[in-house]
């Protein structure tokens, strides 16, 4: 199996009150979410980001982390799961001239709003059913994004990364290590199906399969 190595450290993280935002949401909030539609990624911040756009300081200090770790040169290739509009893969892509990028995402809204340059690098499909060949990635990367299927789908999901991943592959997940860390975690949930401790998750690994790198998101 792979490491807990926090590949984020340069992304920028915003202090927000969990403790309004548990207060504010219903079960209605939640069921907009899920259906990751414009409400999710353009709406209301009740029920998703709030405004979805393209802003270089988040991703952009980030790749050299990637690039580092993997090796990655122009000659590489990388998949993102969950891709949404496909900024990731904007920065990575500009950043490592001639890398093959590609982008999944289960959103025919943020596919169809993906931003400038990633139209032709990104498909709606399903993480529990990826439309490639085995061994198909250098890097498969997902982020936040595992973790919104049921438990059996969270499986499926990471035998799949696992299936076209040829080297490396790098996940984030909703955990939580302590009571107050998991009361957190459920107040800031809006989209997440399973959320485990984290020797949960590294318990689940073993039973998907899944050989490569992680790390966990705890707010």
């Amino acid at each position: 199996m792979g490491m807990e190595v926090d590949l984020l450290a340069n992304y920028p993280r915003a202090k927000r009150n969990l403790d309004a935002r548990s207060q504010e949401k219903t079960a209605e909030d939640r069921y907009v979410a899920r259906q990751f539609g414009r409400e999710f990624f353009d709406g209301d911040r009740r029920v998703g980001y709030g405004g979805f756009t393209y802003d270089p300081r988040f991703w952009q200090p980030v790749v050299p982390t990637f690039q580092k770790r993997y090796g990655l040169t122009g000659e590489s290739s990388l998949l993102d799961v969950g891709c949404a509009k496909g900024f990731m893969l904007k920065d990575f892509a500009e950043a490592i001239p001639g890398m093959t990028v590609a982008g999944i995402d289960v959103s025919d809204y943020a596919i169809a709003n993906a931003v400038e340059g990633m139209e032709h690098f990104v498909q709606v499909a399903d993480a529990r059913d990826l439309p490639f060949e085995d061994d198909s990635f250098d890097l498969v990367v997902s982020v936040n994004t595992l973790h919104n299927f049921q438990r059996d789908g969270v499986v499926q999901a990471l035998r799949e990364v696992q299936r076209v991943s040829r080297k490396c592959s790098f996940v984030v997940l909703d955990a939580y290590r302590d009571e107050e860390e998991r009361q957190r975690i459920e107040a800031w949930n809006l989209t997440a199906l399973t959320v485990l401790p984290t020797v949960g998750w590294v318990e689940l690994f073993a039973e998907a399969g899944y050989e490569g790198d992680y790390y966990w998101f705890i707010p």
